[in-house]
Order: structure tokens, then sequence, then C-alpha cells
């Protein structure tokens, strides 16, 4: 019983003291409710507050400013006013810095008379010097001239020569006539008989002679014609500016000039983009070039052929002759090379009229033609089944001794006539490699060689000759950013550059003239094709193409470098092919 008493107390006293943590909880309620009710109050009493604030805090702003301006004002006069003091006294320190420089600048011009007698002594000795050299330079330009005037005069000579054998020929079958009807009289002209036999065979040494001296004059004229090459170099570099198209835009193209057209036609300028330096002055760098020859825009191809034909003269003679054109996608090298009145199709019809004036003076030429491109590094018959491009093998094979070159498997054509050139130009065009780039929609992606080979022999004198004319159209020169190829023209436009940079270190190590030093020919199939066309046994001739347009600027200083580089370049003298 005493437990469930507890019990009922302790329920009791747990009742009670709920009921108290009850009335507790409800007073901590209102309190809470009170205390809420005035946390709002303060609120809306601190944002008026502060809203009163910062109304104070940008009207004081103000004020500060305005105050802030006033004493900038005052302090920017007061700068004035020092720099002015300071100006004043540098000027006076500048006086008389420029004083004693006066003095110094004196003592160094008594102290340094003695040296400036001794330069104006050396200085004199250079100008003889200089006299001197140019006194040789005048001399050697009159021996050309002398030679070229003894070239025309052989030339009239012959001409001469001929006439006159022609005129002997005649005057013997007169006498011959002559002979047969006095050998029928009697005896009693027996006398005239004797006189006409002598003048029979005065006339019959006189042909004979005149003959030999025809010869003679061909090979004397032969000779001082390869000295006129030679003296001209035996590596050239020609340089043609494109016209530009009626669909460039007239502000499209680049500023090009030509300060010597009036004259030598030898250098071209070409001017850079405006570029402002940190100064904000704006300024324009020239770029000069000069070479063997420039062509402006407005020249035709036959103006080009008049200044290459020498050369190809230089092939019917027994040389090898490489032409070949340089320069970016778009520049015009296919058609200076392959147009209708372009430098193949030129350099045959002159080679067929050539052969046939020398027929009267006992040659006679046979004539093959061969059309192969490298492209991927591989080489390709332009002349052969459309089918077979890229499936057959090619070889190229070396005889070191004859310094001749055959390529294995390839279709060579006999040319019969300067018409069967057009043909061949077709059907090599529609098998090349062609492709679009972001240079040009029609980009040629390989290097196409034409080799024109040239027998010739005197059934006269027994002579021989043996040239090879090669005339290259290269792939475009652009770098990999200029073209943004990618895939497969990646691969050819790496190709592309890997072989006209191993084209630059051919020429770089012909040019050192070093007997038996190493030229890496086998570095590239279009350097190991062109090896006894680029040697020292070579006459050699580059035309970099450049194209008119700003956009292109980049890439026509790039090409113009390289053709500086192979204008700096001396391969040798050219041997002739020939045999007796």
């Amino acid at each position: 019983m005493s437990k469930v008493a507890e019990l009922d107390s302790m329920n009791s006293q747990l009742a009670n003291s709920n009921q108290a943590l009850l009335s507790d909880l409800n007073a901590t309620k209102a309190d809470l409710t009170a205390s809420s009710v005035a946390l709002e109050d303060s609120k809306r009493y601190y944002n008026i507050r502060l809203d009163d604030l910062e109304r104070q805090h940008k009207r004081d702003l103000e004020d500060s400013q305005r105050q802030a301006k006033v004493e900038v004002g005052e302090l920017e006069r007061q700068h004035e006013m020092e720099c002015e003091d300071l100006r004043k006294r540098l000027d006076a320190g500048l006086e008389e810095a420029k004083m004693r420089h006066q003095e110094e600048l004196q003592a160094v011009s008594s102290a340094g008379a003695k040296s400036q007698e001794e330069t104006e002594t050396e200085l004199a000795q250079l100008r003889k010097n200089i006299e001197g050299i140019e006194e040789e330079l005048r001399q050697t330009k009159v021996d050309i001239s002398c030679e070229r005037n003894s070239s025309s005069d052989l030339r009239i000579k012959l001409s001469e020569a001929a006439s006159h054998t022609i005129g002997l020929e005649s005057s013997i079958r007169s006498l011959r006539a002559h002979v047969e009807f006095l050998e029928s009289d009697n005896k009693s002209q027996s006398h005239a008989f004797s006189d006409l036999d002598n003048r029979l065979q005065n006339a019959i040494r006189a042909a004979e002679e005149a003959k030999e001296k025809l010869r003679t004059e061909e090979t004397l004229r032969r000779k001082l014609h390869n000295q006129v090459q030679e003296l001209k170099g035996n590596i050239r570099v020609f340089c043609r500016v494109r016209p530009s198209l009626e669909s460039d835009p007239a502000d499209a193209v680049a500023r090009i000039n030509y300060p010597d057209s009036g004259t030598d036609f030898k250098e071209v300028e070409v001017l850079g983009p405006e570029e402002k330096n940190s100064l904000g002055k704006i300024s324009t760098k020239t770029n000069a070039f000069t070479f063997d020859r420039v062509f402006s825009p407005t020249s035709v191809n036959a103006d080009v052929f008049g200044e290459i034909n020498q050369l190809v003269q230089s092939a019917l003679d027994g040389y090898n002759v490489c032409i070949f054109c340089y320069g970016q996608t778009g520049s015009g090298k296919t058609f200076t090379m392959s147009a209708e009145d372009g430098m193949i199709p030129r350099a045959v019809k002159q080679i067929y009229g050539t052969a046939k004036t020398l027929e009267e003076k006992g040659w006679k030429y046979t004539m093959e033609g061969s059309f192969v491109e490298v492209y991927n590094e591989n080489l390709n018959d332009l002349l052969g089944k459309p089918d077979e491009i890229d499936k057959k093998k090619h070889e190229i094979r070396h005889d070191m001794q004859k310094c001749k070159t055959t390529i294995t498997d390839i279709v060579t054509v006999q040319l019969d006539s300067p018409d069967t050139v057009e043909s061949i130009l077709q059907r090599a065009a529609s098998n090349r490699s062609v492709a679009a780039t972001k240079a040009n929609e029609r980009s040629s992606r390989s290097h196409s060689v034409f080799i024109l080979k040239l027998m010739g022999e005197n059934s006269t004198t027994g002579e021989k000759s043996e040239g090879t004319l090669n005339l290259v159209d290269l792939a475009g020169s652009e770098r990999l950013s200029q073209s943004q190829a990618t895939g497969e023209r990646l691969k050819e436009t790496q190709s592309i550059n890997k072989s006209l940079s191993c084209l630059g270190d051919v020429i770089g190590a012909l040019g050192q003239g070093k007997d038996g030093g190493h030229v890496p020919y086998r570095n590239s199939k279009l350097t190991y094709l062109l090896q006894f066309s680029l040697g020292g046994n070579s006459k050699t001739l580059m035309f970099v193409m450049i194209s008119p347009l700003q956009a292109h600027l980049s890439e026509t200083l790039t090409s113009l470098k390289f053709a500086t580089k192979v204008h700096n370049t001396h391969i040798g003298t050219a041997k002739r092919q020939a045999k007796v």
C-alpha cells in the first residue's frame, strides 16, 4: 500500500510539475511573440536609419569629390609650375652639357686628325682598286660585245659561204659540160682543155675549202654561244609576277614596284603591310630583290621565251638544260610552261626550226619526249594508260660515265613534228594529280617533268651530240598553314614541302663548290631524277612565280627569299655531251 501511495504522490507531483512547465512554456511563447514584434520594429527602424545613412553618405561623397577636384586642380597647377621650373633648370644644364660636349668634340677632332688622314689614304687606295675593277668590268663588257659581233659576222660569213658553195657547184657542172664538149673536139683545142681542167680542179678545191670553213665556223659558233651563256651564269633566276584576274578586287592587289623597269628589268620591290610601332607611328617595310630578269604582269609568254631561247639552243648543242617553275599554287607556273604559247610548245617549235636549218651543215637530229610526275615520292608516267598511272613501278637509273638518266617502263614518244607536243600536253594534263585546297580549288599535287632528249649526228664530220632539256612545273610551294590541308591532302602537302626543301639543299650543296663534296640528290625523287640537270655539267634556269595579291604576301616573300638563295649559287661550268 505504501508503494501505491508513493506512486500516487509522485504522479501528483509530476502533474503539478507538468502544469508549472506548461505555464512557463506559455509565458515563454508570449515573450517570444513580443520579441518577434520588437524585432520587426527594430528592423524597420534600422532600415529607415540605413537609408538615411546612405543618403547622408552620398551627399558626403559628392562633397568630397568636389573638394578633391578642387585640390587636384590646385596640385596640377603646382605641378605645372614645378615642371616649368625643372624644365628651365634642365635647359640650363643641357646648354652647359652642350658646351662641354663641343669642347670635348674639338679635343677629339684634333686628336683624330691623324687617324682621318690615314683613313682618307686608305679610301683613296680603295677608290683606285674600285676604278681598276670597273675598268676590268668595262673591258669584259667590251669583250662580250666583240664576241657577239664576231658571232654575228660569222653567221653572215656562213650564209655567204653557203651561197658561194652553191655558186661553185653550179660552176663545176658547167665546166664539166664544157670539158665533155672539148673532149669531143679536135686536138687543136687541147691547150684550152688543159686550162679548163685546171680551173675545174681549182673550183673543186675551193668548194671543199668552203665546206670545211663552213664546218669550222659552225663549231666556232657553238663555242662562242656557250661562252656567252657561261658569262650569264650556269644557274640563272627569273622572276615573273602574274597579272591580277578580273575576279580579284582592286584593293586586294599588293604593292609591287619595279625600280629599273626602264633599263635592266632586274629589280622588284614588295611593300609589306603597314605596321604600328610602340610610339604609334605607322611604317611600311620595303623588301627589295634582284634577279637576272624580272617580268612584270604586263609581260606575255613570248617575252619570257625570248630570254630563254638561247638555253634551248644549248640543249640542241649537246648540253643538259633544266628550266623549272617555282611558286605557290595559282601563281602561273602551269600557264607559263604548258599553255598553248608556253615554254614547252615554243621550245619544241624552235628546236625543230633550228634542226631544219642545221641539216644544210650536215646535222640530223632525232627527238624523244616523255612526261612524268613525282607524286608522294613516287614516279608516275603521265603518257601511260590512265588505269595504270599509280600501279606501275618506275625506277630511275643513272649512267655515271655518260651522265645520262633513264626511267624504266615509261612511254617515250618520237617527236616527228611540233604538233605532236600539243597531244602530249593534253594527255599529261588529264593524268596529272590535282585536288582542291584552301589555296586553290584546283591545285597541282605533284611535280611534272617534261623530258626532251635531243640526239644529233653530223654526217660530214662524224661528230655526235646528246642533249637533254628538262622543263619542270613544280607543285605549289605554299606552307601547310596556308593550304590548310587535311587527310590525304595533308600527306601530299608534306611530301611536296619535303621535296622542295631537298631541292634547296641540293642547290646549296652545289653552291659550296667542293670537289667530291656530298650532294644529297637521293633525299628526294625529284632531285635524284634531275641529278645530271642540276649539277656542274648542266645549265639551270629557275622561274620564281609570284601572285600579285595582298592575301598571298607572306607566301610571295617566302618564294622570293628562296629564289634569292638560288640566285646566289654558282654550280660550275657546264660540259657538252659530244663525241667524234
